[in-house]
């Protein structure tokens, strides 16, 4: 198979991933404009910064000693950083999606 061939099986492949993800999100969300993400972008700060403070609460607290967090300590950590990378991922998501032309857009 020739690298045209295989472009062309690519541009092909792509233009049926754009019109899948089109005819399935489209229909579940609404048209959106700026207003109706700012939750979406909200959560996702809220949720870094309640990661990014427990973690510097749990360095400040070990500062200067020889101790290392407790397992508990790290599996609330663990379960912050999770929470945020979530939604994170999901705000990376709807990013795609409308770069992607999936969701429609309100001008």
């Amino acid at each position: 198979m020739s690298d045209k061939d295989i472009n062309r099986i690519l541009m092909q492949f792509e233009h049926l991933m754009r019109q899948s993800n089109r005819e399935r999100i489209n229909p579940v969300i609404d048209e959106l404009a700026i207003d109706d993400l700012k939750p979406i972008i909200d959560l996702v700060a809220r949720s870094r910064a309640d990661y990014l403070k427990h973690l510097y609460d749990l360095c400040s607290k070990y500062h200067g000693s020889d101790g290392l967090p407790s397992p508990e300590e790290l599996k609330r950590l663990r379960a912050y950083r999770n929470r945020f990378v979530e939604l994170a991922d999901g705000a990376k998501s709807f990013e795609i999606s409308i770069q992607r032309g999936y969701l429609d857009i309100k001008s």
